[in-house]
């Protein structure tokens, strides 16, 4: 099963092996009895990872040293054909060793059940287990004997490997070592699943962030003191033209007197109706027109609440949503897209365009070059191809048509 892809995209699709710089002796001294602290202290290095990946690493490193190990991994993907997966490994000094060896993908431990921690001594006995090809030419060359293993099922999202490693002079791991990897599993299994989670969320909101920037909507989220929290390229794009709207103090301005008192009037009624209301119910909207000092067509702005929750209330909470859109702005749906919905020629796609940017047809044929009488021909086919009778129509399905998101953000 595949792994999320931010977190195999993190680093390089290779193997990560981590070099210790240390010598061990000849026995290696039991850790002492895990204390509540370090045990918090590893569940929190665990929890840390749902939110940043980059953390892996610090957190594999912690169990690591807490089971006296040379290795500690975690097996994103698996090697498979010519793929040869993707590890997270820890190992005191790191640094990144070639993973160019075709006995990764042989290890005895690719198949066990999940949720079940074993050893090496429950697979194989000590000399199959040195007379095997994935120890001789993998294992063996870079200290690793003993073998702690458990895969992490996890529904619907894919199958995670968790390996402590030591070295044969080490200690083979005990029943302590493996009641301790019992009790971490779960939490292990947790911090996937929240990963898994918030990946999809930023990957949702990334998508619909890019729609509305491509529908050309200019997003402010205000929080309870109508200041902005944040807002997406369009906005920042609207903001920069200087032209009716402006930001002074983190909170968003007209230019002139008048519209100012107006906007400032909206927020606030939409700020005191959203604190009154519920999550799930519907939100007030609120809308109004600034006036711009070039004359332009005026922005259209509309608010809307957004209702907090039990668990959202507090400072600097997202409170209001305040939309503005530019009713003047130019279509630019990729051409390639435009010609596979309406099934158009090149030419015919770029004519089409022209004209749901408002263009009449003497100025499209101007702009695009061509004779009155060829883009007059080019129209008749685009009517024949979408079923459209009249100009108006045209530009009323193109500028409501999906190419417009496929534009690159």
């Amino acid at each position: 099963m595949g792994a999320p892809a931010e977190l195999a995209g993190k680093r390089q699709d290779a193997i990560l092996i981590c070099n210790m710089n240390m010598t061990l002796e000849n026995t290696v001294p039991a850790p002492p009895p895990l204390s509540i602290e370090r045990f918090s202290h590893l569940l929190g290095a665990i929890y840390d990872t749902a939110q940043d990946t980059d953390s892996w690493s610090a957190c594999l490193e912690q169990v690591r040293k807490e089971f006296s190990g040379n290795y500690c991994s975690l097996i994103v993907r698996r090697a498979s054909g010519a793929d040869l997966g993707y590890v997270i490994s820890a190992a005191g000094d790191m640094r990144v060793l070639s993973s160019q060896h075709p006995m990764v993908g042989l290890s005895p431990f690719s198949c066990i059940r999940p949720e079940r921690v074993v050893t090496t001594s429950d697979l194989l006995s000590p000399d199959e287990w040195r007379s095997s090809v994935y120890y001789r030419e993998w294992c063996e060359p870079h200290g690793v004997f003993h073998v702690m293993a458990v895969d992490i099922d996890l529904p619907g999202i894919g199958t995670y490997g968790f390996r402590v490693t030591r070295p044969e002079q080490a200690p083979p791991f005990s029943m302590a070592d493996r009641s301790l990897c019992e009790h971490l599993i779960p939490h292990l299994r947790r911090a996937l699943t929240l990963y898994a989670a918030v990946n999809h969320d930023r990957q949702v909101d990334s998508m619909y962030r890019h729609a509305m920037g491509q529908l050309m909507v200019a997003v402010f989220v205000l929080d309870e003191n109508g200041v902005i929290l944040e807002r997406n390229a369009m906005a920042n794009d609207i903001v920069a033209l200087g032209d009716g709207i402006s930001i002074s103090s983190q909170k968003l301005c007209a230019t002139y007197p008048a519209d100012n008192r107006k906007l400032y009037q909206m927020i606030q009624k939409v700020l005191s109706q959203g604190s009154q209301g519920e999550a799930g119910k519907t939100a007030m909207v609120e809308a109004m027109s600034l006036s711009r000092p070039s004359g332009r067509v005026a922005w259209g702005v509309v608010a809307q609440a957004i209702h907090s929750t039990e668990w959202t209330e507090g400072k600097r909470r997202p409170s209001v949503a305040v939309f503005m859109r530019d009713a003047e702005s130019r279509s630019e749906p990729p051409a390639r897209l435009a010609q596979q919905l309406f099934q158009l020629t090149p030419a015919e796609t770029s004519l089409a365009i022209q004209l749901a940017n408002g263009l009449s047809l003497d100025e499209a044929s101007e702009v695009l070059n061509i004779r009155r009488n060829t883009a007059r021909a080019h129209l008749r086919s685009i009517f024949s191809k979408t079923g459209v009778r009249r100009q108006t129509e045209l530009v009323r399905i193109f500028l409501n048509s999906v190419a417009l998101l496929g534009n690159e953000p």
